[in-house]
């Protein structure tokens, strides 16, 4: 099977075309707002509305993935219903046992198509992703394959031996331009430290009649290679005309982390051989992400901290917001207009937890073409000598990677546009 670039190799690419994003169809009159709301408060009426997570920060030292004592410790009854919602449960068809697809590495990355049998246009109110074995699911994320791909999906998942098919970066699946980081094609994510997501009244995620869904799986070998079948909980409305609908913007940064002085002899802690070993692992897509990122983001700086700035090109309001980065992840930030008197702060995490990756819900805060958005993020080699999970592992030059021991710097954020 031809492999196609990583999700995000594909989608910047969008983002150095004249039209980046795409306008919701829906009114966003029916979004709840509150202007006379105090941050705090707005805060806290959004968290109940949306199921947010508190932002609580731990120190940085977990293994690198949620236990299975962590997850019992999460589980809890789902959220009541509201008026027009019903659940759905799509679940792996049999259990997956991971390995390493390609001989080497401790990464899975599988992609499973489930069918929601709609047979009306429906909108995802919520959703709640279920980890079949907590040990070695690193996170979950849910993409939407539209009546157009169904075929050529259907046609991979026959064509792979075992149920799935291998998927580091994005599904594989056609999608083009069009869906560019500012209109990620997700329709919600897992982590460890993530719960049910219940989407504000009146917003929701388009599910289309006859599409399907595809569930990509992370799997963290380092927790074992025992048997997994997720599983996600969908709550699902009709759409309507008052439905406002929610999209995904990505806000990707670089990683160029190097070496510690004195430990930088090792072969990986040169940048050309530690991203020719992420290729080897994870394929030429996926593997020159950590290049291509600085036609986005600028020339390569090498360094703990790295930022990215993304011009806002549609008007759109901020519902919620999560970062996402690895093991060696010390800090993220996500800001709006850093450094002018009209500088707001979406997130701030000053001591990166991997297992408290829930999204936050933020107060509804309105972005306007001309507004530049910023992530940067802070990451250490020291945690090296702190985390079981690189026990064994030789000090590298750190790059955007797909693995758990690689790195990630991404700002998520949820809007609803006019």
């Amino acid at each position: 099977m031809t492999r196609r670039p990583a999700l995000v190799l594909a989608l910047l690419l969008a983002l150095l075309l004249t039209a980046c994003g795409s306008a919701g169809s829906s009114s966003e009159q029916a979004a709840p707002t509150a202007p006379s709301a105090s941050p705090s408060e707005a805060g806290a009426e959004a968290g109940a509305e949306a199921g947010a997570q508190p932002d609580g920060h731990g120190d940085g030292d977990h293994a690198g993935h949620a236990t299975q004592a962590d997850q019992a410790a999460d589980d809890r009854p789902p959220r009541p219903l509201r008026a027009g919602e019903r659940r759905l449960e799509l679940e792996m068809p049999a259990d997956y046992t991971p390995s390493a697809p390609y001989g080497r590495g401790t990464d899975d990355y599988r992609c499973f198509l489930l069918d929601p049998e709609l047979d009306a246009d429906q909108v995802i109110t919520g959703f709640d992703v279920r980890p079949g074995n907590p040990e070695v699911v690193h996170h979950v994320i849910l993409f939407r394959v539209p009546t157009e791909q169904v075929a050529e999906a259907e046609k991979v998942d026959a064509g792979s031996d075992e149920q799935g098919w291998t998927c580091f970066g994005d599904t594989g699946l056609g999608g083009g331009p069009a869906a560019g980081l500012d209109d990620a094609p997700w329709l919600g994510a897992w982590a460890p430290g993530g719960r049910e997501q219940v989407h504000p009244r009146g917003l929701g995620v388009e599910l289309d009649r006859g599409s399907r869904l595809v569930m990509q799986v992370h799997y963290n070998l380092v927790g074992g290679t025992s048997p997994d079948r997720s599983a996600v909980d969908l709550r699902l409305a009709p759409r309507t005309p008052r439905t406002t609908l929610l999209h995904t913007q990505l806000l990707p940064a670089p990683v160029e982390l190097p070496c510690r002085p004195g430990r930088d002899d090792a072969a990986l802690c040169q940048r050309a051989t530690a991203v020719a070993d992420v290729k080897e692992r994870f394929g030429d897509g996926p593997g020159a992400t950590a290049d291509l990122l600085h036609l986005l983001c600028g020339e390569i700086r090498p360094g703990a901290v790295q930022t990215c700035d993304r011009p806002v090109t549609t008007p759109q309001t901020v519902r919620g917001v999560a970062g996402h980065m690895h093991l060696l992840g010390r800090e993220i930030r996500i800001e709006v207009n850093p450094g002018t008197p009209r500088a707001r702060t979406l997130l701030d995490v000053p001591v990166w937890d991997f297992d408290d990756q829930g999204s936050r819900a933020v107060r509804p805060t309105r972005l306007e073409p001309g507004d530049t958005l910023r992530v940067t993020c802070r990451h250490t080699q020291e945690l090296r000598d702190r985390l079981p999970a690189f026990d064994g592992v030789p000090e590298r030059y750190v790059v955007w990677g797909e693995g758990s021991t690689d790195e990630m710097c991404l700002g998520i954020l949820q809007v609803t546009r006019p």
